[in-house]
């Protein structure tokens, strides 16, 4: 009795009591790649910190067969008792004698399963010479080391790591670390990995399987490897040239050369996430570092550049300084978003990836105006919620307050502090703390003070604006779609221009308002041109969108913005900006459609890639909640919305002209998948005659890799029970398709169908075999409005069959996030809440309610836009003419 109460002592607890800590791994690991095993052997070099019975770490689906301790002084301890609690995923380690402080080895030989969830160690496929092989695979962030080897699995719990393995002789064995050595043994090849230096569990990485590979020399002497599918090494050009570069910016950036002696990057078929950071071997899914000239689009190759870039930022920021708990994950993240695009401007200035970087800004406003956001700093009380906040709070909102903060302390500053940073806690951890206190330390302000505003609390907020004269009126309060308005309050970097970019001010709101003389902005008398400055003079604040806040200008304001935009007088990320505050006040209920739309109607001749992205992306959403309101608008609102595109539409064409920029080709394939998506008469036409010609001749120059996903829209625009020619041709692409970029295309068009009974036949194909668990992600985001109730009538019927299938993992939030968020009517959140009553589990519980909260917000502005039927349909026989 007395034992187990002490065993119930270590269950619930966040984190692993400290009685003691691991100085060194040494872990040896036999893999049977036939039979999907593997048995290890793991010592352990110990310090006990205080005299104990217990020795307690964590493991997870793992058998333990053999433990015991050797103390320092050569005595041996064989527990009493082994108990793994499975709730907790916890090793419990009884001993009938005390254990007294000091060094020690504990020795643990264990067995486990690969599996096939893609986390642990775990099993993917591939085909070599027509045979499906089995290769094995890590993913250990954020709490998966255990399922691999017993251990002290917790960031703030660094050590080094020596690794052997057993495999195949045939097979390639890849680590964090060089190659010592390698024996072969009959068909059997045992490789013993260098050791590493210290490092936390979630950084640990294996990959056993079979690959091409190429590699280049850094001017440091740094050993670059690309590791690709047979036969695919040539397209793993382009990411090494991207990780040599980056890895030159970023010695550069942070005064510190990268540490370890090589940096391998591997392209594996089955991978949870783009990809992950292990020290010295990043792990990716094919199409996020596979690229080919014909085959990959050019939004796939900028996504590359940023997802390779943001993979060796983490070498430093992550590895070299780790986070010393999860609730500081976002120093990880935000801060590796933030820096890949800076490492991208500086690789392709002529992106102009800046302005692009407002889509992150965006990804983290939308989600921080939902009630059920979170602090970017998050307290988190079991490992297995850690998964949850891998999102756009961590990433999106943590990368976009860092580079506010970096806009308001100045680049020289914000770098100097940063290598300060780097040296400071080099091979250590830091909390969010640390990283304030050396920015207050260079830069003289209590960094702190200001920013634990944006960090602690929850949302944002919105900035109302009103002028009188010379005098501006500004007032704070958070910001929530649902129209509600909470009790925030933020220490607020506000920028602003009065009628051209060079009358700027910038200020703190510290306070809940501000009356502001702006009076030395306007220009003298003797410069003064009554049109410009008069009564017509426009402000804009929240200059180039720095800072992560909305502004609601007075109607007066409003107004003279509009007239600004006719005239090009703003930059394209001020106008970016002014339709993404529209919008979002529009959704909140705060103004009316009518307004956004006279806005829209501003931009018909617009042709920056970013903006027209945005005004795209406010169309598919208006849409989306007027089918629900007010269906017999739906179509006139599509034809306004393809007269808006089709200035661009007819300046870019269908087929690329040689030497074009890289934005001329992303915008191509935005604006023709919308219009294929508005069902545009003339674009339809076009795509299935292209279409056509690209099945009789695969590599037909009128459909390029950016056209394709907008021909194979329209193809299943298209098909029904009648005419399922189109659909049946791009299953027969898909499944003949020997290239990743070409199967995701297919994936991610393929569910935008209107009829209900291929929708069905798609829902069904995905959750096959014929599609990679990772890949179903792409289908399920790509489902069509006319087939939501259709898909939600199926994700009841197969819940279970789904839930059985892929655990619990990150594939059932995209089920729901999917399926479920396209809705906006309070109807159906109650059935949705209904349903998951019984279902509900912890790793997508947040999801969830994040998800029903989106349909609950589109349902109320739903009900408002029914009192605007009478207007808005005056409006739009107005705009069309």
């Amino acid at each position: 009795m007395d034992q187990k109460q002490n065993i119930e002592q270590f269950k619930g607890q966040p984190r692993l009591p400290k009685f003691a800590v691991p100085k060194r791994y040494d872990l040896h690991l036999k893999l049977d790649l036939s039979a999907c095993t593997f048995s290890g052997l793991v010592d352990i070099n110990l310090c006990i910190l205080e005299p104990t019975k217990f020795i307690v770490l964590n493991a997870c689906e793992l058998a333990v067969h053999q433990v015991f301790f050797t103390n320092s002084l050569n005595h041996k301890f064989t527990p009493c008792d082994v108990v793994l609690v499975n709730d907790d995923e916890l090793l419990v380690l009884v001993f009938d004698e005390m254990l007294g402080t000091g060094e020690g080895m504990l020795r643990i030989e264990f067995t486990g399963a690969l599996n096939e969830h893609l986390k642990g160690l775990y099993k993917c496929t591939y085909v070599d010479d027509g045979i499906r092989k089995n290769m094995a695979v890590t993913q250990f962030e954020p709490v998966c080391a255990r399922r691999c080897f017993p251990c002290w699995d917790e960031p703030a719990l660094k050590a080094t790591f020596k690794i052997t393995l057993d495999l195949p002789s045939e097979l390639i064995a890849l680590s964090n670390m060089p190659i010592n050595d390698e024996k072969i043994n009959g068909n059997v090849k045992t490789v013993y990995f260098e050791e590493s230096p210290v490092m936390s569990t979630y950084l640990v990485a294996i990959t056993v399987g079979l690959f091409d590979h190429i590699e280049e020399t850094t001017s440091d002497g740094i050993k670059v490897g690309v590791y690709c599918p047979v036969g695919k090494s040539d397209e793993g050009k382009f990411a090494l040239e991207v990780a040599v570069k980056s890895l030159d910016v970023y010695t550069r950036y942070f005064s510190m050369p990268y540490p370890l002696p090589k940096l391998d990057m591997v392209a594996v078929p089955e991978f949870s996430g783009g990809a992950m950071e292990n020290y010295g071997l990043i792990i990716y899914r094919e199409n996020e570092m596979l690229y080919n000239d014909l085959r990959t689009a050019a939004a796939r190759k900028q996504i590359i550049t940023i997802v390779v870039a943001h993979e060796v930022a983490h070498q430093w920021f992550g590895n070299l300084v780790t986070m010393e708990w999860w609730t500081h994950l976002w120093l990880n993240e935000g801060f590796a978003t933030w820096i890949s695009y800076m490492a991208a401007d500086i690789m392709f200035p002529e992106w102009k990836i800046w302005s692009q970087f407002l889509q992150q800004t965006n990804g983290g406003l939308r989600m921080d105006a939902q009630e059920q956001s979170h602090p970017i700093e998050v307290e988190i009380q079991h490992a297995h919620s850690v998964d949850e906040i891998f999102d756009a709070i961590s990433y999106k909102k943590g990368s976009a307050v860092i580079k506010m903060l970096q806009g308001y302390l100045g680049d020289e500053i914000f770098q100097k502090s940063l290598s300060l940073y780097m040296k400071r806690y080099a091979w250590s951890n830091a909390k969010t703390e640390d990283l304030w206190s050396v920015l207050s330390e260079v830069s003289g302000i209590q960094v702190n003070s200001m920013m634990d505003s944006w960090t602690k609390q929850k949302g944002y907020p919105v900035i109302s604006v009103k002028s009188k004269e010379q005098i501006l009126e500004l007032e704070q309060s958070q910001f929530l779609s649902s129209g509600f308005h909470g009790d925030g309050q933020w220490t607020v970097p506000i920028t602003l221009c009065l009628g051209s970019y060079d009358r700027c001010k910038s200020f703190l709101l510290d306070s809940k308002s501000e009356v502001l003389d702006i009076s030395e902005l306007f220009p003298s008398p003797a410069e003064k041109n009554e049109d410009e400055y008069g009564k017509a003079s426009w402000i804009k604040v929240n200059v180039e969108q720095g800072g992560f806040y909305r502004v609601k200008y007075g109607d007066e304001l409003g107004a003279r913005l509009r007239k600004a935009i006719q005239k090009d007088c703003l930059s394209a990320t001020d106008r970016y900006g002014i339709l993404d505050d529209t919008y979002a006040l529009c959704v909140a209920c705060e103004q009316s459609l009518s307004s956004l739309l006279s806005l829209m109607d501003v931009y018909r001749n617009e042709i920056d890639y970013i903006v027209l992205s945005k005004l795209i992306d406010v169309c598919y959403n208006v849409l989306e909640v007027l089918k629900d309101a007010i269906p017999n608008l739906v179509n006139a609102m599509k034809e306004f919305f393809i007269n808006l595109l089709l200035f661009s539409a007819e300046k870019l064409g269908w087929e690329s002209a040689p030497g074009e920029s890289h934005l001329n080709a992303l915008m191509r394939a935005e604006v023709f998948m919308a219009l294929a998506a508005f069902d545009h008469g003339r674009t339809h036409e076009e795509a299935m005659q292209c279409f056509q010609t690209l099945l009789n001749d695969k590599n037909t120059p009128l459909l390029s890799a950016d056209t394709k996903r907008a021909a194979y829209i329209a193809v299943m625009r298209n098909a029904n029970a009648t005419s399922r020619d189109g659909f049946e041709s791009l299953l027969k692409i898909y499944r003949e398709a020997d290239a990743v970029q070409e199967k995701e295309r297919i994936l991610r068009t393929i569910a935008s169908t209107p009829d209900p009974d291929i929708l069905v036949e798609v829902l069904n194909f995905l959750i096959s075999d014929e599609v990679r668990d990772q890949d179903i992600t792409y289908g399920v985001a790509g489902i069509s409005l006319e087939g939501r109730n259709m898909a939600w009538r199926w994700l009841k019927e197969n819940w279970n069959f789904i839930v059985d299938k892929y655990g619990s993992g990150f594939l059932i939030t995209h089920f729901i996030g999917g399926i479920i968020t396209p809705f906006c009517s309070h109807e159906k959140a109650d059935e949705i809440e209904e349903f998951f009553v019984s279902r509900m589990r912890p790793t997508f519980a947040m999801n969830l309610k994040q998800s029903i909260e989106q349909v609950r917000i589109k349902a109320r502005w739903v009900e408002s836009l029914k009192q605007e039927q009478q207007s808005l349909q005056d409006l739009l026989k107005q705009l069309a003419h």
